[in-house]
């Protein structure tokens, strides 16, 4: 039973900065990943609209056997997270927004201002800031959408002037005037522009989930008895729409692992 994969999704590639931190904390572990580069950006669709498109995708690595389901996408953890666990109790189903929402509520103190940047319908549902009151109250937490950032990332449009001239104009503003000094990156494309941000705006304490999401799976796994050991099989990448640059990301991210890339159609 533990040596069935782990099943990850995202809108697009940004679920891949999940998988590093994985083989690193918790190496026996085989995944299935299903990136929906077709339908790519979800952070600026209905709701309504993110949801279906969560559940085609959550049944689609039911037929894969996965242990787990991980919705390695923060729109989704927004939106849909409540629904999915709903509809298939029998199965672990992990949203990286609670993890971090742990880190920013064990780190910080009514002294911080914490920044939270995300899609549109992240940011316009408040699902940071609940999660975190869980957890704690009183912290001053600010919050801005960066709708552009994801479709420059998934066009692999990285580390040059168009990057550094969307960062500044989301977070000059927002980041000088609420003197932020915590930034919660409220997106896993964003951890591919972190470097940029971090050399922006130095000094800046920033909270990954792609990170923070790791430590969650690692104690449900060992919960349920479900941690893999000596799985033989193989990690396989899927895309609704295989395009060059997302085959070139997977190389990137995943530089020196085992893996396939598959092209799967939803009937879209």
């Amino acid at each position: 039973m533990g040596n069935r994969p782990i099943g990850f999704f995202d809108s697009g590639l940004g679920g891949l900065t999940t998988i590093p931190y994985l083989a690193e904390q918790l190496p026996e572990e085989k995944i299935v990943y299903f990136g929906d580069t077709a339908r790519t950006p979800y952070g600026s669709k209905a709701v309504s609209t993110i949801r279906q498109f969560a559940m085609e995708i959550a049944d689609f690595l039911r037929t894969h056997d996965v242990k787990m389901i991980v919705t390695a996408c923060n729109t989704v953890s927004a939106t849909c997270l409540d629904l999915l666990r709903e509809k298939y109790p029998d199965i672990p189903i992990i949203g990286v927004i609670e993890p971090a929402a742990r880190t920013v509520a064990r780190i910080c103190d009514d002294s911080n201002n914490i920044g939270i940047i995300g899609t549109k319908a992240t940011i316009s549902g408040g699902a940071y800031e609940d999660a975190i009151a869980r957890h704690k109250e009183g912290l001053s937490i600010y919050s801005e959408a960066c709708p552009i950032f994801v479709p420059l990332i998934e066009e692999g449009i990285l580390g040059n002037e168009i990057t550094t001239l969307a960062i500044k104009y989301y977070l000059d503003r927002f980041i000088y005037s609420n003197h932020i000094d915590t930034l919660v990156l409220g997106c896993t494309h964003y951890p591919m522009i972190q470097d940029e941000i971090e050399r922006l705006y130095p000094g800046l304490q920033i909270i990954n989930p792609s990170m923070e999401v790791i430590s969650a799976i690692e104690t449900v796994l060992r919960e349920k008895d479900m941690l893999a050991k000596g799985s033989e099989f193989e990690n396989t990448f899927y895309a609704s729409d295989l395009s060059e640059n997302f085959l070139n990301m997977t190389n990137t991210i995943l530089e020196g692992s085992r893996f396939k890339v598959a092209f799967k159609n939803l009937e879209l």
